[in-house]
């Protein structure tokens, strides 16, 4: 059977830190030629021969992005999302591959359990997937059976846990550290601090608790002493750590800007609620924007946005951890944290491009080539001949306003609900297989198109 081909025409390529104009040829599952038309390339016949032309002028080609932290639900919280459903609002976000948290149920604390989300994601995933090997005080014996080359990392709640899945005794959390045979990566609050404040909140307001005192609650400092303390631990142990979702000012702190990606054994990813969103935004949002860890000041989102630019955050990722409305309609206590964003992560990212607080080519380096090197990802998080074809096709001047009916989340909302975006994904193609077409997921080929991740390690 001769593969498939597609042949992206007259495209502005956004990839290695430049935009050019060119035309990329994809033949099965890679990309097969790239030729810039101010160079003076061309294509033979035989390249030619057959292939699906997709009249690109004027649209962004991006490589697809790499969500490094999502939760999809599945197993046992299928209420609120499945691997189908999520993994399908992520190709409509321009989302070609996600790396999901353990934090299920059950939660992913033994090779075997890991293995079934596998299993799952090899039979419904629209787009490429990774799981995170999930570490708690009794499962250090499985921690170590991780294999490094077939899974993204190792997840570790450090100080906080929605679940059972806080690791706090420091033995247990030494030999992770220093014994872990891949990344592994941490959700940093100190919870001693967090129960104090909350403590402190309740003698106030009892159980009306106003939203707007989340970020108090889960302060600042919560962020900082338990993110420190990581750092402190991994230069230690020489640990390879990615401290989650920075959402304050001084944690930025503890990260190096000057250092290449390359050369660094700690880095810092960002997510797009704490780039986004401050605490004046509770008044109007209520529970929606209820994050842990909680969005904060515009002092720590500008300070956010700048550590985008100078180095010290290294990757964009969304944490979509979507929730029922039902869920999200209780007071502070009984509404939980996360809400869902990876059909909306990358539109948001290109609002601040149109609003001249970051560039289109170093979004793509957040969001795309820099999560593939934090991770050693194999063969994708570029646009480069021999690579697999995860491509994403971006009218930059396509506004669009999210409304119910155009949200794919199974949950139904989303915290940019109303928001009119300045940009609109059209296409996106996962190992050369078209799974959006800027309205619909595509079927027709089986959109179950995603493969697992593989990493050079």
């Amino acid at each position: 059977m001769t593969a498939k081909k597609t042949l992206f025409l007259g495209a502005h390529i956004v990839n290695e830190g430049k935009v050019v104009v060119g035309d990329v040829l994809v033949v099965g599952d890679r990309i097969a030629k790239i030729v810039e038309r101010n160079h003076g390339g061309n294509f033979s016949p035989i390249d030619l021969e057959n292939a699906e032309k997709v009249e690109s002028s004027g649209f962004w080609l991006m490589p697809g992005c790499i969500d490094d932290q999502v939760h999809f639900r599945e197993p046992g919280l299928t209420h609120k999302a499945e691997i189908k459903t999520e993994s399908a609002a992520a190709a409509a976000g321009g989302i070609t591959s996600f790396m999901e948290m353990p934090n299920t149920v059950p939660q992913a604390l033994t090779q075997r359990l890991l293995e079934d989300k596998y299993e799952r994601a090899d039979e419904v995933s629209a787009v490429n997937y990774s799981f995170f090997m999930g570490a708690s005080n009794g499962n250090i014996s499985e921690v170590l059976k991780t294999d490094p080359a077939r899974v993204c990392g190792v997840k570790v709640f450090m100080g906080s846990s929605t679940g059972d899945m806080l690791v706090d005794e420091e033995k247990v959390l030494e030999g992770i550290f220093k014994e872990s045979p891949t990344l592994v990566a941490t959700h940093c609050e100190e919870e001693s601090i967090i129960r104090t404040n909350l403590a402190k909140a309740r003698e106030r307001w009892g159980e009306n608790v106003p939203m707007d005192q989340h970020h108090l609650i889960r302060s600042a400092e919560a962020c900082y002493r338990s993110s420190s303390k990581a750092v402190k631990l991994a230069t230690k142990l020489g640990t390879r750590l990615h401290v989650l979702h920075i959402s304050t000012a001084k944690e930025l702190d503890l990260f190096d800007g000057s250092l290449p990606l390359s050369e660094k054994r700690i880095t810092a990813e960002a997510c797009i609620h704490h780039i986004w969103f401050t605490d004046a935004d509770y008044s109007k949002k209520g529970t929606y924007i209820k994050w842990n860890p909680a969005v904060k000041t515009l002092e720590d989102r500008e300070a956010i946005r700048a550590a985008l630019l100078d180095g010290r955050i290294d990757v964009v990722a969304t944490d979509h951890a979507p929730h029922t409305i039902e869920e999200k309609s209780g007071k502070y206590f009984s509404a939980p944290s996360g809400g869902p964003l990876v059909q909306h992560g990358l539109p948001a990212m290109l609002d601040l491009v149109h609003k001249g607080k970051i560039t289109v080519e170093r979004v793509v380096e957040l969001m795309s080539h820099q999560v593939a090197e934090c991770f050693k990802l194999s063969e994708r998080g570029y646009i480069r001949e021999g690579y697999k074809a995860d491509l994403v096709l971006v009218n930059p001047d396509a506004e669009w306003t999210v409304t119910g009916e155009n949200i794919m989340y199974k949950c139904g909302w989303s915290p940019f609900s109303g928001h009119k975006f300045k940009s609109h994904v059209i296409g996106t193609w996962v190992n050369g297989v078209k799974v959006w077409d800027g309205v619909n997921i595509l079927t027709q080929n089986g959109n179950h198109a995603g493969e697992r991740l593989h990493f050079n390690r």
